[in-house]
């Protein structure tokens, strides 16, 4: 787990003189009202979802107009300032956290959809779009944007291409990825930029997968071509209770074996079941070591099979409860806690750091007997709900950020869960990014050429390291310190140095 990184060594006067540079530059593209540098304006901006760390930017820029992005990216470019994109500031791992020198680029001004195309089954909308304003919009059509991460009534689809959204219905639908079929937008230099293609494929290379899910760093997106596709007749879903972890994890794996792929497929322990049922009664199994929600969707006729099939193989495997819903106000009761989790989590501890790692299917039930150990070990609460379909876990660590030793352990747990996952053979992320959260796990993942690949990839789209700096890929500076801080258990030395 990681400090703060962009560090503010400008003394007041340095700081007071570059704030006022950098505004009376910008004033000439943009109007006043688009424009906060006061402490009292800035300071809602100073974090994303990942409330633990904070810091206020030099100036904030809300353009309306694709030509005020491009004056204000061109100014800071040739100014040399750090530019961060933000969009609902809904992101849990401090990808959008403001650089302390530079200028964060909110995009929440441009939340206009644009086209609906039902022949095409497209949407074409700008960057700062909220994911579910896209489904309602669409409802009439009878179509809708399929992937639902649990903030889809507020984050945008600028921020989920950034971070390349999943969401409960991601095994069967796809990430943002898979979504996508053409983006807009600018370098940090200003320059327009186009990836993707409304034809099925495109020459050259496919950047467009490069830019999703690249936190930031590489463009500014401002407008978004979706797929939309219709909303399926019926949905149903099986609320499956577990007497032990274990079977509960074996139980994703055979339904994966089976052949099915169900439209979602999630998994929540006690603890959480019992913090969300207190929060939106939806008549879990509270006496459940863990409960399993699996969704089938199609015709009928598919999804009466699917659910059978699907209960077959859930109670070999241990299941001692099945319920189905019967309607489709079941679906969405059975569905509340699932979409509710995080602020059901913040009911019952004043803080809590949600991780986000991935694991092979088949070590479900290890990663969470190895969590509950943690637990012990750094005398702390953890919550887990996961997209068990696809082994992308989200515990959730309960602390009082208040408390700096709490929050010191709770980066250690953190660091913990991230690194056991990639032990596993999973990854330190899945779909809620690296930003400043992961860095240091970044250096357990992969080796130094590794890191200097994507480096690369950076410098060819941001040559001066500009957009969004200090996230995502850790220096080799960075690294070896971390190995020196495991071996000898203790903080990173000399943190108030700059890394990056």
């Amino acid at each position: 787990m990681n400090a703060p990184l962009s560090q503010d060594n400008l003394n007041a006067l340095q700081r007071s003189e570059r704030q006022a540079l950098v505004v009376k530059t910008l004033q000439a593209s943009l109007p006043a009202h688009a424009l906060l540098w006061n402490n009292e304006d800035t300071t809602p901006y100073e974090c994303d979802g990942l409330t633990a760390y904070r810091q206020r930017p030099l100036v904030v820029a809300l353009p309306e107009t694709q030509a005020q992005v491009a004056a204000v990216l061109k100014t800071c470019h040739a100014l040399s300032v750090p530019v961060v994109a933000r969009g609902a500031g809904t992101g849990l791992s401090g990808g959008a956290m403001p650089n302390a020198v530079g200028v964060t680029l909110s995009m929440a001004k441009f939340n206009k959809i644009l086209k609906l195309d039902p022949m095409s089954r497209t949407a074409l909308v700008q960057c700062g779009v909220r994911n579910l304003a896209i489904s309602e919009a669409a409802a009439p059509l009878g179509l809708y944007y399929a992937p639902d991460p649990s903030s889809q009534i507020a984050c945008t689809i600028g921020g989920n291409v950034s971070e390349n959204s999943g969401g409960v219905h991601c095994l069967k639908y796809g990430l943002t990825l898979h979504n996508i079929v053409k983006l807009k937008g600018f370098t940090m230099a200003g320059e327009p930029v186009e990836f993707g293609s409304d034809a099925l494929d495109a020459p050259g290379y496919d950047l467009m997968s490069v830019v999703i899910g690249s936190e930031g760093m590489l463009a500014v997106v401002t407008e978004v071509t979706v797929k939309l596709i219709p909303k399926p007749i019926l949905a149903r879903c099986i609320m499956a209770s577990f007497d032990d972890i274990r079977k509960a994890g074996d139980a994703v794996a055979a339904v994966i074996a089976a052949g099915i792929i169900p439209a979602g497929l999630e998994m929540m322990d006690k603890p959480m079941t019992a913090a969300v049922e207190d929060y939106v009664h939806a008549g879990y199994d509270l006496s459940a070591a863990a409960i399993l929600l699996c969704e089938s969707d199609g015709t009928p006729e598919e999804v009466e099979e699917e659910i059978g099939r699907m209960s077959t193989v859930l109670l070999a495997n241990g299941a001692t409860k099945i319920a189905v819903s019967q309607n489709e106000q079941e679906r969405l009761t059975f569905w509340s806690g699932r979409k509710n989790a995080f602020p059901a989590s913040g009911r019952i501890s004043p803080d809590y750091m949600c991780m986000d790692s991935t694991i092979p299917r088949k070590r479900v039930a290890d990663i969470l007997l190895a969590i509950a150990e943690m637990e012990k070990k750094y005398q702390l609460r953890c919550a887990n709900v996961f997209h068990a379909g696809d082994g992308n876990l989200h515990p959730l660590i309960l602390f009082d950020a208040n408390d700096a030793d709490q929050l010191h352990r709770c980066e250690l747990f953190g660091a913990d869960i991230l690194e056991t996952s990639v032990a596993m053979g999973g990854t330190v992320t899945g779909e809620h990014g690296v930003g400043v959260e992961k860095l240091n796990s970044m250096c357990v993942q992969f080796s130094a050429a590794e890191n200097e690949q994507m480096f690369g990839v950076k410098r060819a789209f941001d040559p001066q390291g500009l957009l969004n700096p200090g996230k995502v890929i850790p220096t080799l500076n960075r690294c070896a310190e971390y190995g020196k801080m495991l071996v000898r258990g203790g903080q990173i030395k000399h943190p108030d140095l700059p890394r990056f």
